[in-house]
């Protein structure tokens, strides 16, 4: 195999900054001539110490996953890295690639993926870089690199022949060698080592009714060797589990729109206990009971409360964290526990150096993301595997039991997720200003009952480093009894989507199974009042509601 290294003149893009996750665009735009390649080379050429190390790398499967990977890889042989790790297929999952990184002292990794986004020729792509440790590039490195993608004119790769993807076991490219490994049995021997596997299978083999929605993405290999080969559930309890490059023309978010039929079987119908999905990269998670939906804060929350039943944290945990939009239910836990609790901005990597201070042990965001201090970002089974473990150590319980019990511990948190989706950037904007304008003025009014206690623009400051986020969303806070969140969000490919988030907490018992639309309704309005969201997006109505 030749291994002559060349080098490449190229033309910088204008548009290679990262958003809250990677750099995410239509599979098109990668497409494009030296795009991927001036991405990757301004990592190489912005992050020092990759030669003769190691780099973890693989994807969720998507489409132009396996094409970008040999492009990478004869970039790492020319770059001087010493050794890549790929998953079997090109497959590796979010959080399993951030568990391969920290197990094997990695340099960092490449990600590829555009997480819950649609695949396909016609679909969205992505890449991000996750540094040692695992965790996400934080944002001086991503502002870095985006300076150097904007005045690129070379790359280096080596000519090689394509490297074999679908077979275990070593290969070289150069001086570069190649390691392809099956990733789900690092991550299984992970997950065994924080659950009580012995207590989840006796679950799983009882008269339990299971499913798992895999998505026909990452996650699907993963969850067949968890629950069906080491926990001894039914084959037919993991679903769409072969990841296909389209995700089988499906969207791989895991909510009640894109997993109706799921959701419809478990809510609806009642057909089974417990039931689980996760997203195209396999960081994210949806968990359903029979009747009812666990909402990601909810889910939080309870995980956080019941964190003594699973082994790994058995002692109690020291703190744990949300993002800012975040339902603030796990508030009320860590008020009663006694642990600390932080508040972020939206994005995994905020959490990673709370993490890495042992300052929190779990940790989750509204949009379906959970994950705890195992890895350095979220991981959907995870979370699958946390409420197994709860539902076996308090076996007999329902997961209605559980909510049940906690909310008349801690109080509900109803709470929605209204989406503008495809909105002009001229239109998400005028609804920001019209709220940030008025943010000065709001404190002491009050709307339907409500008094504003806080209104502003959302900054934080980083207890580890001392770095200061600035701009991370725009609330309207009415003491611990409601909250109005409104955000822009940074995971969209087209257009511009801005997200409206409505919470309000109820604790008298006769008002924790009410409706969430009927609760929400009257916070709703007041919302619509102050953004003037109808006159400023041509919406009567939002795009998804969550």
């Amino acid at each position: 195999m030749t291994a002559a290294v060349r080098t490449i003149a190229t033309q910088p893009f204008d548009d290679q900054r990262a958003g809250t996750a990677g750099l995410r665009k239509k599979v098109q735009v990668f497409q494009q001539a030296n795009y991927l390649e001036n991405f990757v080379q301004s990592v190489f050429d912005t992050h020092p110490g990759f030669a003769g190390t190691t780099l973890v790398l693989g994807g969720d499967g998507r489409y132009h996953n396996d094409t970008a990977i040999q492009t990478i890889l004869a970039m790492a042989a020319a770059n001087g890295v010493a050794r890549v790790i790929v998953g079997l297929g090109g497959i590796v999952s979010t959080p399993a690639a951030s568990h391969l990184i920290r197990k094997y002292d990695a340099h960092g990794g490449f990600i590829l993926s555009a997480s819950h986004n649609p695949a396909g020729p016609r679909g969205d792509f992505g890449i991000k870089f996750n540094i040692r440790g695992g965790g996400q590039a934080a944002s001086a490195l991503t502002d870095a690199i985006y300076a150097r993608s904007r005045e690129i004119d070379r790359y280096r790769c080596v000519e090689a022949d394509t490297i074999d993807l679908d077979s275990l076991g070593t290969q070289t490219l150069g001086d570069l060698t190649i390691e392809v490994i099956d990733t789900t049995e690092d991550y299984a021997e992970l997950m065994e080592s924080l659950f009580d596997f012995d207590a989840i299978r006796a679950l799983l083999t009882s008269d339990f009714r299971f499913a798992f929605d895999a998505m026909h993405a990452v996650t699907g290999p993963y969850a067949k060797r968890l629950f069906v080969e080491r926990l001894g559930a039914s084959p037919d309890s993991v679903r769409n589990a072969v990841p296909l490059p389209d995700f089988g023309g499906g969207h791989p978010d895991p909510n009640l729109v894109y997993a109706a039929d799921l959701a419809d079987e478990v809510i609806t119908r009642g057909a089974l206990d417990f039931a689980a999905a996760s997203d195209g990269d396999g960081d994210r998670n949806m968990i359903l009971g029979r009747g009812l939906f666990v909402s990601p804060g909810d889910s939080l929350a309870v995980l956080a409360a019941n964190a003594q039943l699973i082994p790994a944290y058995r002692d109690g945990i020291a703190g744990a964290a949300r993002s800012m939009p975040t339902s603030r239910a796990l508030d009320a836990v860590a008020a009663q526990q006694g642990f600390e609790a932080f508040e972020t901005p939206t994005g995994w990597k905020f959490f990673c150096n709370l993490l890495d201070a042992g300052r929190i042990a779990v940790c989750g965001e509204e949009s379906f993301g959970t994950g705890s201090d195992h890895v350095r970002e979220k991981d959907g089974l995870w979370a699958v595997m946390a409420w197994l473990n709860l539902l076996a150590a308090r076996r007999g319980e329902s997961v209605a039991d559980v909510l049940q019990a906690h909310w008349k511990t801690f109080g509900r948190h109803y709470y929605e997720r209204h989406d503008y989706e495809d909105l002009s950037g001229e239109q998400a904007d005028r609804v920001m200003q019209a709220l940030r304008q008025q943010l000065t003025a709001l404190p002491g009014r009050q709307f339907e009952g409500l008094t504003v206690t806080v209104a502003d623009e959302f900054s934080y400051d980083d207890p580890i480093d001392g770095s200061r986020a600035e701009g991370q969303g725009l609330r309207v806070v009415f003491g611990d009894d409601a909250r109005i969140v409104v955000r822009k969000s940074g995971t969209g490919t087209s257009g511009a989507t801005l997200r409206l988030y409505l919470e309000e907490r109820r604790s008298d018992e006769w008002e924790l199974t009410l409706p969430t639309r009927e609760v929400l309704s009257a916070l709703a309005s007041v919302a619509d009042t102050l953004c003037g969201l109808r006159e400023h997006t041509g919406r009567d109505a939002p795009s998804l509601i969550t």
